[in-house]
């Protein structure tokens, strides 16, 4: 049983991706104290520091510790702090940054959670996801994904996970002003889909449910419920809604009296707890009182920590295992450190280097991608990833939409736009024209939408919403 968890739970983990979610110590009243936490936090931390290769990598071709951000940016420590033998220029976020550049990466046939994992490691590592490199723009990777005919999902619709990770990506990695970059209309469509998918027991699971009524019966999962609740509530949907409250009730119903433990598929086992804490964290739903506080007086950080090696700070997978597991230490400090699925980067604390790497500008004769939205007020709103190759160090809206008439992906994002040329306010779009009070309007990474202009600025890694309205 423990080497078919193992394997689902590493194929998972290299096909999805995983804000600042990161929640306070817990209460003195809590079973786990601020005190036992801390200190779980610190050997974790050590821990995992001494699993970095001597390049300085964690990231790598097939599975990897890539994770291992979301865990050190919830736990308090700077991806730009961690370095092999103190030497500063291998540090962690320099190489992840390096790695998520490449041409090759992620592979010759990526799918969409590859994007997703690299978007919520490289925030947490102090990487601006849509400016990697003047080439690399993880949110418009994510973009391209969209599905056209199934307007919410991300990836194809069967595979459920790519579009929950999506949703954490987008609605998780907020700008570097903390800013939600992306159009709340796109993520009302991820959490129509998200909300269709929940199973009648509450819960959810890594399949697509909609629409089926078997898969809709049939048991949840504790780790995609984890997944899912956080989809959710970082997609702005409250942890007083009847949808989380009800999957709260299916996590409380998998409790193990004794250990505090979620009874998992597979058991009780530290990466399903982790994904469930996290899901809880990511709700701002403390797991040591309430409904999570078992007759016996146990947690799931209760759990979690006993899970941990003491004094070295890994986490062992299985409660009879006698080892530590990579993934277990990854997911296990991430909860126990309050943090959901990703979490906005610590400042680091080593000489000259900033809480934010980022690309400056665009790289003339270099193809870059952007991503853009066009909500023409009816509900339909496009998604699509836009190619264009820029010819100075910043761009207009102009050309990025004369771009997506004919380089978008997917295609039909933009199908005309008045005025063609020129430098003057945008008058059309799809051919739906300004009339009275109701014109096109333009919000880059999340500003407030104002008057839309060929002119406009667009700088490299900038998210684009168009909108129409009054």
């Amino acid at each position: 049983m423990a080497r078919t968890r193992t394997s689902r739970r590493t194929t998972l983990i290299a096909g999805v991706a995983i804000t600042s979610l990161v929640l306070t110590a817990s209460p003195a009243a809590a079973t786990a104290t601020p005190a036992q936490i801390a200190t779980s936090k610190a050997n974790g931390v050590a821990y995992l520091k001494s699993l970095q290769a001597a390049n300085g990598s964690y990231a790598g071709s097939g599975l990897s510790n890539e994770w291992v951000f979301s865990a050190f940016a919830a736990a308090g420590t700077a991806a730009a702090d961690v370095s092999p033998g103190g030497d500063t220029t291998k540090n962690a976020r320099k190489v992840y940054r390096t790695h998520l550049s490449a041409a090759g990466w992620p592979s010759g046939s990526p799918v969409v959670t590859d994007y997703e994992r690299g978007a919520l490691n490289a925030y947490a590592a102090g990487i601006d996801p849509a400016r990697v490199s003047a080439s690399r723009n993880l949110i418009a990777d994510i973009y391209g994904y969209w599905q056209t005919a199934e307007a919410g999902y991300f990836g194809p619709s069967a595979n459920y996970n790519g579009t929950v990770f999506a949703a954490l990506a987008l609605g998780g990695a907020k700008s570097q002003t903390g800013a939600q970059r992306v159009p709340q209309a796109l993520l009302d469509k991820v959490i129509t889909r998200v909300r269709a998918n929940q199973h009648n027991d509450g819960g959810w699971n890594y399949s697509k449910a909609e629409g089926n009524p078997s898969q809709l019966a049939a048991a949840s999962d504790i780790d995609m419920t984890g997944a899912s609740m956080a989809a959710l509530c970082v997609s702005g949907v409250p942890a007083t809604d009847p949808d989380i409250v009800q999957a709260k009730a299916f996590l409380k119903s998998k409790l193990v009296v004794g250990s505090g433990a979620f009874n998992a598929m597979f058991g009780a086992n530290t990466n399903s707890n982790g994904w469930a804490v996290s899901g809880l964290n990511a709700c701002g739903i403390n797991p040591q009182t309430g409904d999570f506080l078992t007759a016996a007086g146990k947690t799931p950080l209760d759990f979690l920590i006993a899970q941990q090696f003491k004094p070295g700070g890994g986490f062992k997978y299985l409660p009879g295992d006698t080892a530590p597991n990579a993934y277990a230490s990854i997911d296990g400090l991430r909860a126990v450190a309050g943090g959901g699925f990703t979490a906005a980067p610590p400042t680091p604390v080593t000489a000259g280097e900033a809480k934010w790497v980022a690309q400056s500008g665009f790289t003339a004769g270099t193809a870059a991608r952007l991503a853009l939205t066009v909500d023409d007020g009816t509900g339909a709103v496009k998604v699509c990833s836009v190619t264009l190759t820029p010819t100075g160090t910043t761009t207009t809206l102009g050309d990025v939409l004369t771009a997506a008439t004919g380089a978008a992906t997917p295609s039909g994002c933009v199908t005309s736009v008045t005025p063609s040329s020129g430098t003057g306010t945008i008058t059309a779009v799809n051919g739906k024209a300004n009339s009275g009070g109701s014109t096109w309007k333009v919000s880059v990474d999340g500003s407030a939408f104002a008057s839309a202009a060929r002119s406009k600025v667009i700088n490299v890694g900038d998210t684009i919403a168009l909108k129409y309205g009054s």
